[in-house]
């Protein structure tokens, strides 16, 4: 509608008048964000339960580790250098049942929660897509898909090296973030927990950083990490008192059994368990498979890389620390001990995974855009990778099934011979078939020597007793006049005899469930 004024000097003037502000219109709701690093740890269990779970049975140190929990199976010797972080995790699982398939599912899970948990410390420090592929790095290694839903501590270990890195970073870039500093001691107790000389390594480069550092200078930190260490550990110092005569007296047991520490170089070694070695020991055996290491010899050359590329997006501290912890990590198993399991390494590798996968993304996505050549070449090279870390996977697990199967027959045909709970294994072997036979396992001599030739003959009174002999040895003076029966005729037990006291019946009965 039009209005008419009038002009002071001049005839009227109509006017329109101005139309009516109209509220803001509200925002589009933005999409929230995919959780990129939760799906990174469903897609890490997923993977280990169709790769790795179904069929698969517990090895040795596995079963000495779950037998400390488990139910309705006597707890093996616990030698001098096991720490029993990994038996708490799993004991809510292992005191309902002892059966290898709930193992292997529960620390599926667990160890795809415990991966994202790992890469979100991390979150304030590093981009999302570079935490995703260090984690779909690190996660399609061989080594960590066999250890994922496996009964031992190396894994666990990796874990709390990462989160504490972080927190760690965290905490003397922001003196106010309370997460970090709560987390920093709770990560190396974790590692404490599981292995404790890993720990004592772990905090030699941040203690040395929040003392050497002017801009990271915080002696709280150093209190911080010693509280955790210490918190972690206790138990095994505890027990280092309790059953070794003090903590030096158990390190040297513990040094003694994993063959001395001295300037031992493995790191040849580590290099050739690449192929699928779970232990390397003696490793004098041939390289037959080169191409298993070929990103072994990579990861060096990704790190310095990815070291450029944080140092020139301002945050240098964020592959500088993880490349210098992990290779603090790493020097006791490259120098100091003379055998190898590439599960040692595990900790190094979570943490070097950072700079790989911040060089790896700075090749294919300059300033943020993908470069097709560079991309569809980085492709190629990672399905080959990836096509390796299969086939070693594969070998594995399906050795481990036929281990499973030749353990699992050997504990039937002593069953079958009256061999049954409650009884004691001995000998060759005897430490893991006592677990599937659902047995005390007992050594007269080596690092697991827990009772005497007299002490067995004596158990022979009470409970049915095999001592386990492998082909072509005779058996020991103590049981010249036990009675010889074989085992199985095939698999890992072919020619294997279970010698029995003259005394002990052999009749067959109901068996115990299979493990």
């Amino acid at each position: 509608m039009e209005e008419s004024r009038s002009a002071p000097d001049g005839p009227a003037v109509r006017t329109t008048p101005a139309p009516a502000r109209r509220p803001p219109a509200a925002p589009r709701p933005t999409a929230h964000p995919l959780p990129w690093l939760a799906l990174t740890g469903a897609a890490f269990t997923l993977l280990q339960l169709v790769l790795v779970v179904p069929g698969t049975g517990l090895g040795w140190d596995e079963t000495v580790y779950a037998s400390q929990v488990a139910r309705d199976v006597p707890a093996a010797f616990f030698s001098a250098p096991r720490a029993r972080g990994i038996t708490y995790l799993i004991a809510p699982v292992a005191s309902l049942t002892s059966a290898t398939t709930a193992l292997r599912l529960a620390l599926a899970v667990l160890s795809g929660v415990g991966l994202w948990a790992a890469l979100r410390v991390w979150r304030p420090l590093l981009p999302t897509r570079v935490l995703v592929l260090a984690g779909a790095l690190f996660a399609t290694l061989w080594i960590t898909l066999y250890y994922g839903p496996q009964v031992m501590p190396n894994l666990w270990s990796a874990y709390g090296a990462l989160a504490a890195t972080g927190c760690f970073l965290r905490s003397v870039r922001d003196r106010t973030d309370r997460r970090a500093l709560v987390g920093l001691p709770l990560a190396v107790a974790v590692v404490a927990l599981m292995r404790p000389p890993d720990a004592g390594w772990l905090v030699l480069v941040p203690a040395a950083a929040a003392l050497a550092v002017p801009r990271w200078r915080r002696p709280a930190l150093v209190v911080l990490l010693a509280a955790g260490l210490l918190l972690g550990a206790a138990d095994w110092i505890v027990e280092a008192y309790t059953r070794y005569g003090g903590l030096l007296a158990r390190l040297d047991r513990a040094a003694e059994i994993q063959g001395g520490i001295g300037w031992h170089p493995a790191l040849d070694d580590q290099i050739r368990s690449l192929d699928g070695r779970g232990l390397c020991r003696p490793c004098d055996v041939p390289w037959s498979h080169p191409y298993t290491a070929a990103w072994f010899f990579a990861l060096p050359l990704l790190t310095a890389i990815g070291i450029r590329v944080a140092v020139r997006a301002r945050r240098p501290a964020t592959a500088v620390l993880p490349a210098a912890v992990a290779v603090a990590l790493a020097v006791p198993y490259l120098f100091l001990i003379d055998y190898a399991a590439p599960r040692f390494l595990l900790p190094a590798y979570a943490l070097l995974s950072l700079p790989a996968a911040d060089a790896v993304w700075r090749a294919a996505a300059p300033g943020g855009r993908f470069r097709p050549r560079a991309t569809a070449l980085l492709a190629v090279v990672l399905a080959a990778h990836l096509a390796v870390q299969g086939a070693v996977l594969t070998g594995n697990t399906a050795r481990n099934r036929h281990m499973r199967a030749d353990f699992t027959a050997a504990a039937d045909a002593l069953h079958a011979r009256g061999v049954r709970p409650p009884c004691v294994l001995s000998g060759d072997h005897a430490v893991q078939l006592a677990y599937y036979a659902g047995c005390s396992s007992r050594q007269t001599a080596g690092p697991d020597a827990s009772t005497t030739p007299g002490g067995l003959r004596a158990a022979a009174a009470r409970r049915p007793v095999a001592l386990l002999v492998p082909p072509g040895d005779a058996a020991p003076a103590f049981a010249r006049d036990w009675r010889p029966v074989p085992l199985t005729d095939s698999g890992l037990f072919r020619g294997y005899r279970a010698y029995l006291p003259p005394a002990q019946r052999t009749t067959a009965g109901r068996a115990p469930a299979a493990r």
